[in-house]
């Protein structure tokens, strides 16, 4: 009955999602969001109605959906976008980041007076969900410079996150009373290894992309793409998310039909999509919100400041019009899951402080699943629109 039960509760998911596409496209409610919060109702928070099964294979669903998201970010980056909007999202991209930390990290000191949480903290704000801002985009149907910056920086954001959470993670060590090169090391292993890793992966498949006939052949070969690099990563302990995205860059690059097996994967990334957000919001722990605290309120109003003013200086840097500058930080809000990952290296090398760290970022990434992707949805809205 376990199966029956698993099967059932994933066949009114899914068609639940058609009503809470339909519904979000009304109300102009963006659908991540309202399945988030579907995930909350069905889920242990409220009613307590997923089968505990369906649950366990959140742990396969996650890390593909995830690549597919990565893997059509890195499609995003064509030599074309590169020329015309490198300079932007690569100013945008580190200015959100630095200015994240930064201000993250004074922020939570100013009001704890805990300079290893505050490091911590920091290290984790540079996460943006690249799913949820993908979702979005593509629901809205927004083209242009905006929304090309706007994929751009979520899809060269996880190497930057790596990069600063190593940092603060080497930092908090040093503060804590030692001498932490090992956190540094570790992350530009990560980092090698995932980049090594999706050439692998991708130089063959863009010389055997676009032989083959269109249709059910392109979808197997795009299929096997992204398991092989989600199956690999995990494997190696490599972050997934960079690897898919290295894999799309490197085909979009040097395929000869490049465009066919993107194009296969936008056709069936929606369900995996849907389960990912539903068990994003079913994974809500009451208590956690209980244990929230001084420290996860400030966490999150400093972050979404450190947004908009990392928007701003990046946008300042590239030339942009301050408007634009202050929308492109809005539009990042949503937090990555991936921030739970960090959350939980940190709660091993600092044991005193994974309780409120983990709590933090689970509770925070929630928020920001909820009302980030409005944000996003307002801002490429408003970006649209002729400044008055």
């Amino acid at each position: 009955m376990t199966g029956a039960a698993t099967l059932i509760a994933i066949g009114v998911l899914f068609l639940a999602g058609i009503a809470v596409d339909a519904f979000g496209r009304r109300a102009h409610v963006p659908r991540v969001t309202l399945l988030v919060l579907l995930g909350v109702v069905a889920g242990p928070p409220v009613l307590d109605l997923l089968p505990p099964a369906l649950a366990r294979t959140d742990d396969m669903v996650a890390p593909v959906a995830l690549t597919m998201v990565a893997f059509l970010l890195g499609g995003q980056l064509k030599p074309s976008t590169l020329s015309e909007h490198g300079r932007e999202i690569l100013s945008l991209s580190l200015t959100v980041v630095a200015v994240s930390a930064l201000v993250v990290g004074c922020g939570v000191f100013l009001v704890t007076g805990d300079p290893v949480l505050s490091l911590l903290l920091a290290g984790l704000s540079a996460a943006t969900d690249p799913a949820a801002t993908r979702d979005v985009v593509r629901s809205a149907g927004a083209q242009g410079r905006f929304a090309t910056n706007i994929l751009g920086i979520v899809a060269v954001d996880d190497a930057w996150g790596i990069i600063l959470f190593s940092l603060m993670l080497a930092a908090a060590g040093i503060v804590a009373g030692g001498v932490e090169i090992e956190p540094v090391l570790h992350g530009l292993t990560e980092l090698a290894g995932a980049t090594a890793l999706g050439l692998a992966v991708g130089l063959p498949a863009a010389y055997l992309t676009g032989r083959i006939k269109p249709g059910e052949p392109t979808l197997m070969e795009a299929l096997g793409i992204v398991f092989l690099c989600t199956g690999l990563a995990r494997y190696f302990g490599l972050p997934y998310l960079l690897t898919g995205m290295v894999c799309g860059l490197v085909i979009v690059h040097f395929a000869r039909h490049h465009d066919r097996p993107f194009h296969e994967i936008e056709r069936i990334e929606w369900p995996f999509m849907l389960l990912l957000f539903v068990m994003a919001g079913a994974a809500l722990d009451p208590g956690v919100l209980a244990r929230f605290g001084l420290a996860g309120s400030a966490y999150v109003g400093f972050r979404a400041v450190a947004r908009i003013l990392g928007g701003w200086a990046g946008g300042s840097l590239a030339r942009l019009p301050a408007r634009e500058g202050r929308l492109t930080g809005l539009a990042l809000m949503p937090q990555a899951g991936v921030a739970i990952g960090m959350a939980l290296v940190a709660g091993e090398r600092f044991p005193a402080l994974a309780e409120p760290v983990l709590g933090i970022t689970i509770a925070s990434t929630v928020a920001f699943e909820v009302l980030g992707p409005v944000l996003t949805q307002y801002a490429l809205s408003e970006a649209g629109r002729a400044p008055q």
